[in-house]
Parts: C-alpha cells; sequence; structure tokens
C-alpha cells in the first residue's frame, strides 16, 4: 500500500491465488478505511490506489519490467533460499544468460536488508542493512526509493545482530525487567514511565538530541553528567544478557489480566494500532509546520 500510495505499480506474488485474492480483499477495505478516518497516505483516492496494486503466480511475469524487488518470504531459511535464487534469475537479465558463480555473485551485491517496524503504514522507520558484498549505489539509491516513498531510512555501516533498533528496544527492557524483579515498580508504572515519561519525547527527538538540548550541547552534557551516569549504572544495571525468564513473565502477565486478558488482546492491538495512527498523523500536521 505504500508503494502504490507513493504512486508505483506494485505486483503481489505467491503460489496460492487463494492468498493473493485474501490479500487484494485486505489491501481494499483497509485502504477505504484509512480514506474514511483520514489516514491514508500518499495520493489519489482509495480505489485509485488499490487499482496501482496486481498479482500473479508466475514469478517470471510478477517480475517482468521491475526495479525494485522485496522480499517478504516467512523466516524460514531453506524457504527463503527456494524462492531467491529464481527470483534473481527471472529479474536480472545476466542471469537469465547463465547460473555461474560470477553471475551469483553479480546478483549479491544487489541485496540489503530494508528492516520494517510493524506497522510500517504508520511507523516509518527502514533499517537498510548491507552484506559485505552490496554495492553502494544500490544502499543509496535504495535509501532515496524509502524516502521518497514515505518512509524514514537510516543506513547501517555493516549487519549486527539485533540491527539498531533492537538493540536500544532490548536495553529499555533490560532495565524494566530489572526493576520489576528487583520490586522497585509495578509492570503499570515501569509502562507509564515510558509512554508518559520517555516516550512523548522520544516520538521528536532522540536520546543523543536529548542529551545535547539538556546542556549547553552535548559536550557540555557528558562534562556535568556523565560521572553520574556512572554512579547509577553500578549501583542499579545487572550484568549482561538478561534473561527473560517464564516466572517474572508470569507475575507480570498476572497483573495484565486485570486490564488486558489474553481473550482480549485483540482488541488491544487494534487499540495500539489506532493510536500509531493517530500519531503519525500528528507528526505528520507538525512537520508541515517546521
Amino acid at each position: 500500500m505504500i508503494f502504490a500510495g507513493a504512486g508505483y505499480s506494485v505486483c503481489l506474488f505467491d503460489v496460492d491465488p487463494a492468498q493473493l485474492e485474501r490479500a487484494k480483499s485486505n489491501i481494499s477495505s483497509t485502504l477505504q478505511r484509512y480514506e474514511k478516518d483520514g489516514l491514508m497516505r500518499g495520493t489519489g483516492t482509495a480505489i485509485e490506489q488499490f487499482t496501482r496494486v496486481s498479482t500473479s503466480t508466475s514469478l517470471e511475469e510478477c517480475l517482468n519490467s521491475t526495479f525494485y524487488v522485496q522480499e517478504c518470504v516467512p523466516e524460514n531459511l531453506e524457504l527463503k533460499t527456494k524462492w531467491q535464487v529464481p527470483a534473481a534469475v527471472w529479474w536480472h537479465p545476466h542471469l537469465q544468460r547463465s547460473v555461474t558463480i560470477e553471475t551469483i555473485c553479480l546478483w549479491h551485491t544487489l541485496y540489503l536488508i530494508p528492516q520494517i517496524i510493524n506497522p510500517p503504514y504508520f511507523i516509518p522507520l527502514v533499517e537498510m542493512v548491507p552484506a559485505p558484498w552490496t554495492k553502494p549505489e544500490v544502499m543509496a539509491t535504495t535509501r532515496t526509493l524509502m524516502e521518497e516513498i514515505g518512509q524514514s531510512p537510516v543506513s547501517l555501516k555493516r549487519e549486527c545482530p539485533g540491527f539498531a533498533l533492537n538493540r536500544l528496544q532490548y536495553a529499555c527492557i533490560n532495565e524494566a525487567w530489572n526493576m520489576y524483579q528487583s520490586g522497585l515498580l509495578s509492570a503499570e508504572d515501569i509502562d507509564k514511565v515510558c509512554y508518559d515519561g520517555l516516550g512523548p519525547r522520544y516520538a521528536f527527538i532522540g536520546p543523543l538530541e536529548t542529551m545535547h538540548l539538556n546542556a549547553d550541547g552535548i559536550v557540555d552534557y557528558c562534562k556535568r553528567y556523565a560521572e553520574g551516569a556512572v554512579d547509577v549504572q553500578k549501583k542499579t544495571f545487572k550484568p549482561i544478557p538478561t534473561l527473560y525468564d517464564v516466572p517474572t513473565a508470569e507475575k507480570i502477565q498476572a497483573e495484565y489480566n486485570n486490564t488486558m486478558p489474553l481473550d482480549k488482546i485483540q482488541n488491544k492491538r487494534l487499540w495500539r494500532d489506532n493510536r500509531l495512527a493517530a500519531l503519525a498523523k500528528l507528526k505528520k500536521e507538525i512537520g508541515k509546520n517546521d
């Protein structure tokens, strides 16, 4: 939907025609709902955007005249390998003539990981992760494309476990887990520290910008507060890694059962997505006046 909203023709491939029909039905209903709620991105009406999306059970047909291919196969290495090589053969003209070590290497230079955050329609971050052999111009071109369609790419210099977002997220979860285990705060209050404390600020500026603005620049911040931060870490942080253990999780879930019982969790997910949509809309409106 994001690419179609930006004016691009999109072709979805799957071996199962029924899956493609379900996908198109979901895209149509979602675009109409977003249009009604004032949340639709891009240009044109919901119907116009929907007409830019086609489907095919033929990989060759799907990749015809394509300049960008995004693989969304489930996280199964065997399944990914099964479809990536045929896709490369059909897509790249050199590979169509002969599949050799040289041409496979050429194909690999065109690959990168554009890691999205769900739901990408309302959370625009894309982590751009190259392989050691990815061409720099492929990274640059893909980043430009992501910006053109309204996403917010960041470019990692190399692949690493967890990429960027998960590394920051795990650091936050580690301390949340440790505070809960030590009895410092309830699960509800730990969450509140984030959504009513860190969250509003981090929706617009990041942690390094926060340091820069909370003093006369980030250098001044370090001169003033670095030793204090080290002292807090020494006294409160636990050695890593932190194991998210089941007994602690069971206690947290028992708290959540009062407000988020498992049989109602889908309702909470919809609530979450609606709030993310509203925040994305607000940031878009505010951005117009920056």
